[in-house]
């Protein structure tokens, strides 16, 4: 992004490894902007929630960039970027995705001038709970849902109430990037930036590895 203007955005799409694919898209996008690394003045990554893998190489290597040149880092929820992607203009939104185990990612957004502000903290909850736990914290405020995946809310017996209040759930697109970088330059323009240090992942829930791998040390004692 140049001044608010996205230049350049690639989706990963088909089976390649993520792993694989970052560094020579992004080669990819500064070329075509006509950009080196070094001419970024800032990184915004996505920190969080979503698979362990995936989260993981996108701060390992924001952080790589970030010690290399001595820019600064805006760390953006994947979840808040979905939420500024709502169109419905409600000033609660509920942003959600699948994270298997029959449960869901979300979290609960409060508009506040050109932003938003997180309602307690990011979750992975079942379905009906999320969306229980969202009208409780709304009250009787209508609320603009989004979501990856909105059969799992919508076959909730909990979104009754929700839709017979005339709600709906808005389908997310799957390419993030230009919201994490508009809200990860308002982060800058703010003096809101971290660190390679100071950056952290926010997975929400422990990764499937240490679930399966604490249990099954669990069961061998």
């Amino acid at each position: 992004m140049r001044d608010g203007e996205v230049l350049k955005s690639i989706a990963h799409e088909g089976t390649s490894e993520y792993s694989s694919w970052l560094l020579p898209n992004v080669d990819l996008a500064l070329a075509a902007s006509r950009l080196g690394i070094g001419d970024v003045d800032v990184f915004a990554v996505a920190a969080g929630p979503g698979s362990f893998t995936g989260v993981r190489m996108g701060l390992a290597t924001v952080k790589a960039w970030s010690e290399a040149l001595g820019k600064g880092i805006a760390s953006v929820s994947r979840l808040e970027a979905m939420a500024a992607e709502a169109v419905a203009g409600n000033q609660y939104v509920a942003a959600s995705f699948d994270a298997h185990r029959d449960q869901v990612y979300g979290g609960l957004f409060l508009r506040q001038g050109t932003g938003f502000v997180l309602v307690e903290e990011e979750m992975a909850a079942a379905p009906g709970d999320f969306i229980a736990w969202v009208s409780h914290r709304a009250q009787k405020e209508r609320v603009s849902w989004i979501s990856l995946d909105p059969e799992k809310l919508t076959a909730a017996e909990a979104w009754q109430s929700r839709a017979a209040a005339g709600e709906r759930v808005e389908t997310s697109t799957i390419v993030l990037a230009p919201a994490i970088g508009r809200i990860g330059r308002q982060r800058a323009l703010d003096g809101h930036l971290t660190d390679a240090l100071r950056l952290d992942a926010q997975y929400v829930r422990r990764p499937d590895a240490e679930v399966f791998w604490k249990g099954a040390a669990s069961r061998a004692r």
